[in-house]
This record gives structure tokens, C-alpha cells and sequence, in this order.
């Protein structure tokens, strides 16, 4: 496992916020601690790379709300429920909402760590599906206007002599604007054109 991620502990109990860091940093992790879910959210910075284990019931805004803050902001932080209050609708709510665990306090060292490792996991998937659409993004942003019409039409499974007569355009112009497009968005056959079509929303 990764030990350069950052487990963010929100909690406003001090007491508590010390036993889990103990918890945590024992088993090689760096932890950021807070008091509030608001102090949170001021430094808290999308592309970090962690999960969050959060308190439920807190002054001021909740874990609840705290975790529907961040998916407003389209944030996927990884999130591990911590309570002492919880009950079975209220857990039932949180993981429908993308929660990773709901745990009870007070928690095992064994168990919680068991669910820090999966919400890292998740965490690392997160990252990598979005350097893969920025990337994405980033290749079809340098195609002009007519490549990515010849790329629209042949991820369709046009032909290139239906292309060129929809375009208006020769076939040997099609070809070559292909050409193009394989090149520029480093796709090796026209399947994975179609994959990288599909997530870049052409």
C-alpha cells in the first residue's frame, strides 16, 4: 500500500482525534487532522490523494452534510464514517451516497485500518480515471474541427467514402485526416478511438 497518501481525521473531539491519529501514523500513514468539517473543507485540496475518516455528529456542519458538500463540488474523497451515534438507516444513507464504511466507535486499530486500505484502493482508482480523462481531454483539445468530425463519423462506423461524401471531402482527405487523429490521440485501432471518443464526451 501506498504510504504517501494523507488520512484526513475530522473529528471534534480532541481525544478521539489523537487515539485515531495514533492509530493511523503507527502504520506509516501521514494524517491531517480538524476540528470541523468547515475547517476542512478551506484547505482540503481535490487532487490529494487519501480518504477521510469523519465524525457524524459534529458542531456546525456534519459528517452528512460535510460528505454532501463534497459531492455538490464533485469531489471523491473516500470516506470512512466514525460514530458513536450511528444507526442502521443513517448507515444505510451514507453508504448509498458513496460512503466506504460506517463504523462504530469505539473501533479497533485492526478494523479501522482494514477500512482505511480499501478506501485507499478507491482512492487510487479515483486518481488514476481522472489522469486518464485529462489526458484524454488533453488529445482531443489539439485535433482541429474537421478531424474530430471525421472521428465523430468514423467511431460511428462509417466508412471513409461515406465520410468523405457527408463531408464533402475526398476520400483520400479522409484518410489522411485518420491519419491525424490516430497519431494525435494515440489510439491503435479504431475500437480504442471509440473508447477515447466516449470519454472525452465527442
Amino acid at each position: 500500500m501506498n504510504t504517501e497518501a494523507t488520512i484526513f481525521i475530522i473529528d471534534d473531539d480532541p481525544a478521539i482525534r489523537d487515539s485515531l491519529t495514533l492509530m493511523v501514523v503507527q502504520e506509516g500513514f501521514t494524517v491531517s487532522t480538524f476540528e470541523s468539517a468547515e475547517s476542512f473543507l478551506e484547505s482540503f485540496q481535490a487532487e490529494r490523494f487519501g480518504c477521510a475518516i469523519v465524525d457524524l455528529r459534529m458542531s456546525g456542519m456534519d459528517g452528512m452534510q460535510l460528505q454532501e458538500m463534497l459531492t455538490k463540488h464533485h469531489i471523491q474523497l473516500p470516506i470512512i464514517f466514525l460514530t458513536g451515534h450511528g444507526d442502521i438507516p443513517m448507515s444505510v444513507r451514507a453508504i448509498r451516497a458513496g460512503a466506504i464504511d460506517f463504523l462504530t466507535k469505539p473501533v479497533t486499530r485492526e478494523k479501522l485500518m482494514t477500512s482505511v486500505r480499501f478506501a485507499l484502493i478507491e482512492s487510487e482508482r479515483i486518481l488514476t480515471e481522472r489522469a486518464n480523462l485529462q489526458s484524454v481531454q488533453s488529445h482531443l483539445a489539439e485535433l482541429t474541427e474537421r478531424e474530430r468530425d471525421v472521428m465523430a463519423l468514423a467511431v460511428q462506423g462509417h466508412s471513409n467514402k461515406e465520410i468523405a461524401r457527408q463531408l464533402g471531402i475526398s476520400h483520400r482527405t479522409v484518410e489522411i485526416h485518420k491519419s491525424k487523429v490516430m497519431h494525435k490521440t494515440g489510439a491503435t485501432n479504431l475500437l480504442d478511438l471509440a473508447r477515447i471518443a466516449h470519454e472525452g464526451d465527442l
